[in-house]
């Protein structure tokens, strides 16, 4: 599992990665909202443990950014802010979770978890985009009402980008997502099973769904 800490207060961030680290998450930080935000569109990340009060970019405008942009990472609040008002401004901006400082890590490790569990829990819910239709737990496919017959790691790169539609994802990004590797030279083998996957999804549709940004990466979204 990969968590994403955005914290300003040095001891305070390297207490929750310490921590973290001892129960085997794997652990990235960011000192300011700025580089919180660029790690999180960057990344993918399967929980952003994120300060409100921050430099350059304060938290709270970092998750309306980010849930505007339709990252739908489960997103812990850390604060000293306690009033109630505070507490509905960060859970009506997208914030799954609230807690204020000080805090004790076991307290911290139980929201970690119970967040994680319920982002499982949601994966296992159907996934729809345009006519597609993907099962979490019977991996399959359907385009339109035709089942289509993915190979593995054809399927794991399908539902990668239907968890991020309308986000462009780099070659970088879907290596470290779908193969967990992060060198340059395996984006051709990338570019070969996007080949494959569009080929079994786009080729009888009207609509093609799966698109290159030259240079960059590809994008699931809905094009003529």
């Amino acid at each position: 599992m990969r968590i994403l800490v955005v914290e300003d207060e040095k001891k305070v961030a390297s207490f929750i990665k310490r921590g973290l680290e001892e129960e085997q998450y794997e652990v990235h930080t960011a000192a300011d909202g700025e580089e919180g935000l660029k790690l999180a569109l960057e990344k993918p990340f399967d929980l952003i443990i994120l300060d409100w009060m921050l430099p350059k970019k304060d938290g709270l405008s970092v998750l309306k950014e980010l849930r505007e942009r339709k990252n739908v990472t489960p997103i812990l609040m850390l604060t000293a802010k306690d009033s109630v008002e505070d507490i509905v401004a960060g859970l009506d901006s997208g914030s799954d979770d609230y807690l204020t400082k000080p805090f004790a890590f076991a307290e911290l490790l139980a929201r970690v978890r119970a967040l994680l569990r319920r982002s499982e829990l949601d994966r296992g819910a159907e996934i729809r985009f345009a006519d597609l239709r993907l099962d979490p737990v019977t991996h399959k496919v359907w385009r339109k009402d035709k089942e289509i017959d993915l190979t593995a790691k054809e399927y794991g790169l399908l539902e990668y980008f239907m968890r991020n539609p309308h986000q462009v994802l780099t070659r970088t990004m879907i290596a470290e997502h779908v193969w967990d590797y992060t060198f340059d030279s395996f984006t051709n083998i990338i570019d070969v099973y996007v080949n494959y996957l569009r080929k079994k999804i786009d080729r009888d549709a009207d609509k093609k769904l799966i698109h290159t940004v030259r240079g960059v990466g590809y994008i699931l979204k809905e094009e003529d």
